[in-house]
């Protein structure tokens, strides 16, 4: 079992487009019993009363739009524990990767990355549409990180 966690500051953006598009594409490869994959936060800005915010609307509708529903995915914040439960933890950003070392209290095993290294893009973020409302430019950078992340866990994990 592979298990990837994706993961952005607030969990209501890109983390779960990461999320869902990750699956969706697992499952076109007909790969679902070798995965397992979630997303959550750094912050826990997105979390009311231990409860937390859906996906937000714009992302949920980009979604949606490519035939991909997030069903009722809820915000959570990353832990101490999910360095230990997951192989794979990925940030969106540099804010994310340092935020994700400080929860986990470092990186010994070299679990942490950005996304878009798997597609070549060494050290670039993916396009954070909080602030910029281009769902588009975020959407594109995560299909291509999440193509080329999951071609390299074939090739280097699952050996086709």
């Amino acid at each position: 079992m592979i298990r990837v966690l994706f993961i952005c500051h607030g969990n209501i953006c890109r983390s779960p487009m990461a999320e869902f598009v990750m699956k969706d594409l697992v499952k076109k490869a007909h790969l679902e019993d070798q995965f397992e994959i979630a997303s959550a936060a750094t912050s826990s800005e997105e979390i009311w009363g231990g409860r937390g915010n859906p996906v937000y609307p714009p992302a949920r509708a980009k979604l949606k739009e490519h035939g991909i529903d997030p069903g009722r995915k809820r915000a959570r914040r990353t832990t101490r524990e999910d360095y230990k439960y997951y192989d794979y933890l990925i940030g969106m950003d540099y804010a994310n990767t340092y935020n994700m070392k400080r929860i986990y209290g470092g990186d010994p095993d070299g679990k942490v990355s950005l996304l878009l290294d798997y597609c070549g893009r060494t050290g670039q973020e993916v396009a954070d549409p909080w602030y910029t409302d281009d769902f588009d430019a975020t959407w594109d950078d995560v299909l291509q990180g999440c193509t080329a992340l999951l071609k390299y866990l074939q090739r280097e994990r699952l050996g086709r």
